[in-house]
C-alpha cells in the first residue's frame, strides 16, 4: 500500500495547510524527525537534493573554440591559397602550425578549465536535521521530503519548507524574489493565493537565515523546489577576468593591431620592390602569426588556475581568478582571534561564583554551569552512542560550556521537554538564552559576554564595578571569559512574550573562564607575515585584555595606544581615525560596522587588505574588503562573501596563500616576458631586410616553424614554475603596478633590439662572402630558435641571475627545452624537413656562431638582471 508521501503532488499549495497535515502527508514526527531508513528509502525515491548543476567544459568545444582565433583564421586561408596555386610545401608547414597551435591552445584551456571546475566541487553545504529523535549534521544534498531541518543564523536554507518553530526568524530572499529586505517568518497557514513573495510561513532553497532560529519540514527538495525550478536564476556567474587579465587583453590587442599594421606595410614594400606575391604575402602572415602574443591570455589563465589549485593544496580554497592574483598583493590582514589564531578548541578553566545565598561554593558553580549548559547552542549528534564517541556541534564557547555541562553530569536533553522558548545569539546582544519551565516557574537563563550581561543584572554601583575588576583580572591572562544570569518570570504567556522586555532587572550569577591555546604554527607565520612587509591587526569581539594577551604572546609590541576598542571608535571621527590608524594593533569588542569602517580606512591609504570572518555579520566587510576570508567552520553567508576560504580555519593558510600568490605573479611577469621578448624580431629582421633591398634572411615557414618552438611548450611550462625561496622577502606589490615594469621592458625591447643587430650584422656579413642564400637562412633560422629555447631559462628568475637558481626544478620545462633542441636538429639534419622548410644541414663552423649568439644573448639578459638586482629595482 502507498503512503500518502508516495503521491505528493509537486504542486500542493503547502503554504496554505496546517501544520499537522503536512506531518501527516510527509508522515514524519517534528520533535523525532525520520528515521534513518525512512530517508535513506526516500532518497532513492526523490534523488538528491542538488539543482541542475552548471554543465562541464566541453572539450569538444574547447577545441572548436581554437579556429575561432583570428589567426588561426587567417592560417587557414593562407594554407589553402597556398593549395590554390600548388605551394604545397608551404601549405604543409601552414597547416601543421594550425594544428599544432591549436593542440598547445586546447591543452592549456583544457587544463585551465578542469582545474576551475574541480575547484568548485570543494566546498560542501552541511545542514542540522533531526533523524531518529537526534540533531545531526548531514551533507544538504542527503535532505529529503519529510526532514525536519534546523536553522540558525547564517544558514543557507537547504530546501524548501514550512516552518513549524520560529524564534527572531527572518531571511533574505532576494536570491529568489529580488526583494532585498529581510523577511520576518511566522507561524500558521496563508491563503492559496499568496504570492510567493509573501509566503511568510515557508522557507525556500538558496535563501538565507539573517537573524534568529527556525525549524521546518522540508517540502521540496532539489529539482522540485521553487529555485530549482527557475534554475536559470542560479546558475554560475561568468569568472571575473583578474586586473592582470583584463590588463594583458587589452595590451595584447593593441600590439596586435600595431603589428598587423606593420606586417601589411611588410607586404606591400614588399611587392612594390619587385617581390613574389606569394612569397610576401606567406612571410607576413608568418610575421603576424608568430610576433602577436596571441598566446599570453590563456598562459595568464593558466598561471592563475595552477596557482589556485597549489593554495588548494595548502588548505586554502580561492572562489575567483581575480583573487587569486590580489593575494599577491596583499598588505594587511585583520584577523579574528578565536579558532583562526587559536586552536578553537575551549575548554572551561574555572567557574566563579558570584551568587549570594546559603548554598555552598560548590553548589552555585553547579548551578552557573547548568545555566550556561542549557544556554548553549551546542548539541550532541549522537547521544544514542556512549558517551566517549559522543560528536559536539556547536561554536566553540558553546561547545565548551556544553561539554562541560556533560563532565559535571548535566545533561541537556533532560531539560528539552521543558523548554518553552529560545533567545538566539547575534552580534548586537552578544548572549543567547532560553526559557524553562522548571517546578511550575518559568526561569530565563542567559550567557555570553560580560560588559553586556553586567548592564541588564540588578546591580549596585559598587558591586558593578567589583564584578569588573575581576573581569579585568581574568582577561588580561588572555582568558576568554563569559557571564551567566537569571531571572525567574511570572505569569507569562510564551506565545505572547516580548522576550526583550523581560531582559532587565537579571540575577547575575559568575563568569566562566575558558581557555583556547593558541596554534603551533601561527607565531611562524606572523613572523613571515611582518618578514614580509605584511601588516597584521586583530579584530575581535573579544575582551581587549584577552586579545592583548593573545597577541603579545604572538610577538606583538602591545601598549594601551596601540589597543581601540569598539565602544571609542564610535566616538572618534574619520579624520581622527586617519591619524591613529597606523598605531592600532588591536580593535576590541567589535561589531560589523566597526569591520567596515577599519577596512575602509586602510583602503583609503592605498592599501590591499585581507579581512578574516566568520559570521552572517561579517559578509559586508568580506565583500568590501580587496580579499575576504571566511573560515571553514565559519556561517554559508560569510563563505559565500569571501575569495579565500580557509578549509581549516587557521591564520597560516592566509600566509601560504600570499606566498602563492606572489608566485602566480611571478610567473605571469616570466611568460609576458618570454613571450614578448622575441614578438619583435621577426618583424624588424624582415623590415629591415626589405627596406635594405637584401634578400628576405629567413622565410615565412621558417618563421612559423621557430613559433611553434618558441610561443608552444616552454611558454606552457613556466606556468607551472615552482615559486621562488624569496617570495616572502620582498615587500607587496601595489594593485596599480604596471603591466611592464623597467627589468621586463629592458629585456624585451633594448636586449631584443641588440638581438636583431647581431642577427643582422651576421646576414650581411656572410651575404658578402658568397655564402648560398640557403645555407645563411638555416643560419639565422638557427640562431632565432637557439635564443628561443635557451633564453627561457633566463625566465626563471627575474630577480635573481641564472647562476643563483636551479635550473632543473621544472620538469615541465625541461621537457619543453628538449622537445625544442630535438625539434631544431630534426629541421636542419632530417631530409625531410630540409625539403619542408628549405633548411640544409650546418657545418660545425657554423654551430660555434650559432651558440655563440645563444651565450651572448644569455649574457646580455643577465647582465640586464644584474644591473636591476644590484640596485634593488627588479619590482619597479
Amino acid at each position: 500500500m502507498l503512503k500518502e508521501v508516495d503521491k505528493i503532488d509537486n504542486e500542493k499549495k503547502w503554504h496554505s495547510l496546517k501544520v499537522e497535515e503536512v506531518v501527516r502527508i510527509f508522515d514524519t514526527d517534528v520533535n523525532k524527525g525520520l528515521s534513518e531508513k525512512e530517508a535513506k528509502e526516500r532518497l532513492k525515491k526523490f534523488g538528491t537534493n542538488r539543482l541542475p548543476e552548471e554543465k562541464s567544459f566541453s572539450r569538444l568545444k574547447i577545441l572548436l573554440d581554437q579556429f575561432t582565433s583570428p589567426l588561426i583564421f587567417i592560417l587557414v586561408i593562407a594554407g589553402i591559397i597556398c593549395l590554390v596555386i600548388n605551394e604545397t610545401t608551404d601549405a604543409i608547414v601552414i597547416f601543421s602550425a594550425v594544428i599544432l597551435n591549436v593542440i598547445v591552445g586546447f591543452f592549456q584551456e583544457n587544463k585551465a578549465s578542469q582545474i576551475l571546475m574541480s575547484l568548485k566541487k570543494v566546498v560542501k553545504h552541511e545542514a542540522e536535521v533531526l533523524r531518529d529523535g537526534h540533531l545531526k549534521v548531514i551533507d544538504s544534498t542527503l535532505i529529503v521530503p519529510g526532514d525536519i531541518v534546523i536553522l540558525n543564523a547564517g544558514n543557507k536554507v537547504p530546501a524548501d519548507g514550512l516552518i513549524i518553530e520560529t524564534y527572531e526568524l527572518t531571511t533574505n530572499e532576494a536570491a529568489l524574489t529580488g526583494e532585498w529586505m529581510p523577511t520576518h517568518k511566522t507561524l500558521g497557514r496563508l491563503p492559496q493565493a499568496t504570492p510567493l513573495a509573501d509566503r511568510d510561513n515557508m522557507v525556500y532553497m538558496g535563501t538565507v537565515v539573517e537573524n534568529g532560529k527556525g525549524k521546518f519540514i522540508a517540502t521540496e527538495t532539489g529539482v522540485n523546489t521553487e529555485i530549482g525550478k527557475i534554475a536559470t536564476m542560479v546558475q554560475e556567474t561568468k569568472e571575473e577576468k583578474s586586473p592582470y587579465q583584463k590588463k594583458l587583453a587589452n595590451f595584447s590587442k593593441i600590439v596586435g593591431i600595431i603589428i598587423l599594421f606593420i606586417c601589411i606595410g611588410i607586404f606591400v614594400e614588399g611587392m612594390l620592390s619587385g617581390g613574389n606575391f606569394i612569397e610576401m604575402f606567406t612571410i607576413s602572415i608568418a610575421v603576424a602569426v608568430a610576433s602577436i602574443p596571441e598566446g599570453l591570455p590563456v598562459a595568464m589563465t593558466v598561471v592563475l588556475a595552477v596557482g589556485m589549485q597549489r593554495i588548494l593544496k595548502k588548505g586554502g580554497l580561492v572562489k575567483k581568478l581575480a583573487s587569486a592574483e590580489t593575494l599577491g598583493s596583499t598588505s594587511v590582514i585583520a584577523t579574528d582571534k578565536t579558532a583562526t589564531l587559536t586552536e578553537g578548541k575551549m575548554v572551561v578553566r574555572e567557574i566563579i561564583s558570584k551568587i549570594s545565598n546559603n548554598n555552598s561554593e560548590e553548589n552555585n558553580k553547579n548551578f552557573i554551569l547548568k545555566a550556561a549548559t542549557l544556554a548553549s547552542e551546542a548539541f550532541i549528534e549522537n547521544p544514542e552512542e556512549i558517551k566517549e564517541n559522543w560528536i559536539v556541534r556547536g561554536r566553540p564557547t558553546d561547545k565548551a560550556l556544553l561539554e562541560a555541562g556533560i563532565k559535571a553530569g548535566i545533561n541537556k536533553q533532560d531539560f528539552e521537554k521543558y523548554k518553552l522558548l529560545e533567545l538566539p545569539f547575534n552580534s548586537e546582544r552578544k548572549f543567547n538564552g532560553v526559557i524553562y519551565n522548571e517546578n511550575e516557574q518559568s526561569i530565563l537563563y542567559i550567557c555570553g559576554a560580560p560588559e553586556k550581561i553586567l548592564h541588564i543584572c540588578n546591580l549596585n554601583n559598587e558591586k558593578r564595578k567589583q564584578l569588573e575588576e575581576k573581569l579585568e583580572e581574568l582577561t588580561k591572562n588572555g582568558l576568554r571569559v563569559v557571564a551567566t544570569a537569571y531571572k525567574t518570570l511570572k505569569n507569562i504567556d510564551v506565545n505572547k512574550i516580548n522576550i526583550e522586555d523581560e531582559l532587565k532587572d537579571l540575577n547575575f550569577m559568575g563568569f566562566i573562564s575558558l581557555e583556547d591555546p593558541i596554534r603551533k604554527e601561527v607565531k611562524e607565520a606572523m613572523k613571515l607575515c611582518r618578514q614580509a612587509g605584511v601588516n597584521p591587526i586583530i579584530v575581535t569581539g573579544d575582551h581587549k585584555l584577552t586579545a592583548k594577551a593573545v597577541a603579545k604572546e604572538l610577538g606583538f609590541e602591545i601598549k594601551e595606544k596601540n589597543i581601540l576598542e569598539g565602544k571609542d571608535l564610535d566616538k572618534i571621527s574619520d579624520i581622527e581615525f586617519e591619524k591613529i590608524l597606523d598605531n592600532i594593533k588591536i580593535y576590541a569588542r567589535v561589531e560589523p560596522r566597526h569591520k567596515m569602517r577599519i577596512v575602509a580606512a586602510w583602503q583609503k591609504r592605498g592599501e590591499v587588505i585581507a579581512m578574516i570572518g566568520d559570521g552572517i555579520n561579517d559578509a559586508p566587510a568580506l565583500k568590501k574588503a580587496d580579499i575576504g576570508v571566511a573560515v571553514g567552520s565559519g556561517t554559508e553567508v560569510a563563505k559565500e562573501a569571501a575569495d579565500l576560504i580557509l578549509l581549516n580555519d587557521s591564520f597560516s593558510i592566509i600566509i601560504t596563500a600570499i606566498e602563492e600568490g606572489r608566485g602566480l605573479l611571478d610567473n605571469i611577469r616570466k611568460v609576458i616576458t618570454y613571450l614578448m621578448s622575441d614578438s619583435f624580431t621577426e618583424v624588424i629582421l624582415i623590415g629591415v631586410s626589405i627596406f635594405a633591398g637584401v634578400p628576405l634572411p629567413i622565410t615565412a615557414v621558417q618563421i612559423l616553424y621557430i613559433n611553434l618552438i618558441e610561443d608552444g611548450l616552454p611558454n606552457m611550462a613556466l606556468a607551472f614554475e615552482p615559486k621562488e625561496n624569496d617570495l616572502m622577502q620582498q615587500k607587496p606589490q601595489k594593485l596599480n603596478v604596471p603591466l611592464l615594469n623597467k627589468e621586463m621592458k629592458s629585456i624585451i625591447f633594448i636586449i631584443g633590439l641588440i638581438t636583431d643587430l647581431i642577427l643582422l650584422s651576421v646576414f650581411f656579413l656572410l651575404l658578402r662572402q658568397n655564402y648560398e642564400l640557403d645555407y645563411l637562412r638555416t643560419m639565422i633560422f638557427a640562431m632565432l630558435a637557439i635564443d628561443s629555447i635557451s633564453y627561457v631559462f633566463c625566465c626563471k628568475s627575474l630577480r635573481k641571475n641564472i647562476w643563483q637558481i636551479n635550473l632543473f626544478n621544472n620538469k615541465f620545462l625541461l621537457g619543453a627545452w628538449l622537445f625544442g633542441v630535438l625539434a631544431l636538429i630534426a629541421a636542419i639534419y632530417f631530409p625531410p624537413l630540409n625539403m619542408l622548410l628549405k633548411t640544409t644541414p650546418l657545418y660545425l663552423d657554423s654551430w660555434k656562431i650559432i651558440i655563440g649568439m645563444g651565450v651572448i644573448n644569455i649574457a646580455l639578459i643577465e647582465f640586464v638582471k644584474w644591473i636591476f638586482i644590484r640596485n634593488g629595482k627588479t619590482q619597479e
